[in-house]
């Protein structure tokens, strides 16, 4: 069934053995989206491939590439994740590269183990609008240690730009299991960025704060996940993996947003899904709330074959809008 891999608590798989190991998976997906032309489309949502290994005896390396052209249409292929981890001592390693940043429950799970198809879109805009950066990170502990914690410091520019001033971006990441079947998860970041407004004299400022609940017995797995977010200076709206438009916004901002999730392993493969989530765009203005829940059904052929369903009802404060969404999605992986 569909869980949440991390590898070194950044890629979506983990080394097996030595040596070269070549894996990927592709999401071609149908969208039919009930707006007022009842738009449509056959696409990939993700097509990646990589490459990851280990070298003895204290090394890993792993590196992926993104080939949809649906979610970069100015570059067919383009580099995601490459980094280096030294892992010679569990509580204790070390990854430099381009890696995804480590913040929150969501955006941690790999992207061929999501539970449903869409992140959540506070998740995409807190995080984004590119959910990966380049930096170095110290990380210790795993899904089966009572504690786990990620601490970072990255560009704050996103992939394939350089730094634009001398401030790294700080991101901090702990993990507690009070018992086998229960995780907690506490998450922060602190960035500046040189202004979106050319007129402005001081830089742009982000904080995000977060928290994060799963509980997983037996066929029932249950999350939920709350991020507050400061903008000071100018902010973006969009970007993540959903691929809508970045749009730029002058002014300082206070968001939240937060998310409920449920999942039950059936018999024959199936898995029900049901996510509702709130997300408050503008904390100091009514009416500003954008609430959705989807409605889902994952069905798995095999270890490496899912078929996913997903009906998206959205509802906006405080005039609702002609925008609910069908969406299904074959994964394989190798």
């Amino acid at each position: 069934m569909i869980v949440g891999t991390m590898g070194y608590s950044q890629g979506c798989a983990t080394p097996s053995e030595e040596g070269v190991n070549v894996f990927g998976f592709l999401q071609p997906q149908y969208d039919f989206r009930m707006t007022e032309e009842m738009e449509n489309t056959f696409r990939f949502n993700r097509m990646r491939m990589g490459v990851m290994g280990t070298i003895p005896y204290d090394f890993s390396y792993y590196a992926l590439l993104e080939m949809s052209p649906f979610i970069n249409s100015t570059e067919k292929i383009f580099l995601i994740d490459a980094f280096v981890t030294y892992n010679r001592y569990p509580n204790f390693r070390i990854s430099a590269g381009s890696f995804k940043k480590p913040f929150g429950q969501e955006l941690s799970m790999a992207c061929s183990g999501l539970y449903t198809i869409e992140r959540s879109k506070f998740v995409n805009e807190f995080t984004g609008p590119v959910n990966r950066d380049f930096g170095l990170m110290i990380l210790g502990g795993s899904d089966t240690t009572r504690f786990e914690y990620q601490v970072a410091l990255m560009n704050g520019t996103g992939l394939g730009v350089l730094d634009n001033n001398n401030f790294k971006d700080l991101y901090g990441r702990f993990l507690f299991r009070p018992v086998k079947f229960v995780t907690v998860g506490v998450n922060a970041l602190y960035g500046k960025d040189p202004s979106l407004n050319e007129s402005a004299e001081e830089e742009d400022s982000r904080m995000r704060l977060g928290a994060d609940f799963r509980f997983n017995f037996k066929k029932l797995t249950l999350f939920s996940e709350y991020i507050y977010a400061e903008d000071i200076g100018s902010y973006t709206t969009g970007g993540g993996c959903d691929g809508a438009p970045i749009e730029v916004h002058q002014g300082s901002v206070e968001r939240n947003g937060f998310y409920v999730m449920g999942a039950y392993n059936l018999s024959y493969n199936l898995q029900p899904v049901i996510k509702y989530e709130q997300y408050d765009q503008d904390m100091s203005m009514p009416g500003s709330n954008f609430q959705t829940i989807t409605y889902g059904v994952n069905y798995f052929f095999n270890d490496w074959t899912r078929l996913q369903v997903n009906y998206l009802y959205r509802a906006e404060d405080p005039i609702e809008e002609k925008n609910d969404c069908i969406q299904v999605q074959l994964q394989v992986k190798f």
